[in-house]
């Protein structure tokens, strides 16, 4: 019955992996971001070469579902000697995946700046990384905050695959508490509460930055 369950341990339980999920999902922004980025500058730099593998690694992560990532560095890297434990694979996992669409995201923002701009910039005698840094950069950041912190909530909820190999996050731990209590449909609405709770806002506030800059455009 629901009202033997032991309550203060099962939200315990369930705070636990929520917390889990924001760590995993906040390394993951935060490293994904800044791997994202020298990614975008091989992409959108005048080195062909860099440009190709730019393009190959967003369409690796792309274009393969995430599960078969995170197995394929979880059960692969073992296999070349590399052990790694469920939190480190899906922290990798989570950061390459992430890596690549924050990439293409911000080389859709760098692309909309006009040409104009540039041409502007190479008219004072601006070199390319002086034209990023002080033209193109600024008008760009502009345009990638909202997509940027929907993207977010994508980050969050794809943290719910990483249970798959056995990291104990709000999805795992919600599996574990549906199969002691025998009451899936109650522990799965918590789960799905959980992260809820944790999506809706960064929703909210990105359509709020979305009306905000396109009103100030």
């Amino acid at each position: 019955m629901i009202a033997d369950l032991n309550w203060p341990a099962l939200l315990s339980a369930l705070g636990q992996g929520l917390w889990a999920t924001l760590r995993l999902s906040l390394l993951a922004f935060v490293l994904g971001g800044a791997m994202g980025l020298v990614v975008l500058f091989a992409r959108v730099g005048k080195n062909r070469l860099l440009q190709k593998l730019a393009v190959g690694w967003i369409e690796l992560f792309q274009n393969t579902p995430l599960l078969m990532q995170l197995f394929l560095i979880f059960f692969g890297l073992p296999l070349l000697g590399l052990d790694i434990s469920p939190w480190i694979a899906a922290a990798l996992g989570l950061t390459l995946y992430t890596s690549a669409y924050l990439a293409e995201v911000w080389r859709g923002c760098v692309q909309a700046i006009p040409k104009g701009q540039w041409e502007a910039s190479a008219s004072l005698a601006m070199g390319y990384f002086q034209q990023m840094r002080h033209v193109v950069l600024p008008q760009a950041l502009r345009l990638s905050v909202a997509p940027t912190v929907g993207f977010s909530v994508q980050i969050i909820k794809g943290t719910a695959v990483a249970s798959i190999i056995g990291f104990s996050e709000l999805t795992k731990i919600g599996s574990m508490l549906a199969n002691a209590t025998f009451q899936p449909f109650l522990i799965y609405g918590l789960v799905a509460l959980g992260y809820f709770i944790l999506c809706y806002p960064l929703s909210l506030y990105a359509k709020h930055l979305e009306k905000k800059l396109y009103a100030a455009r």
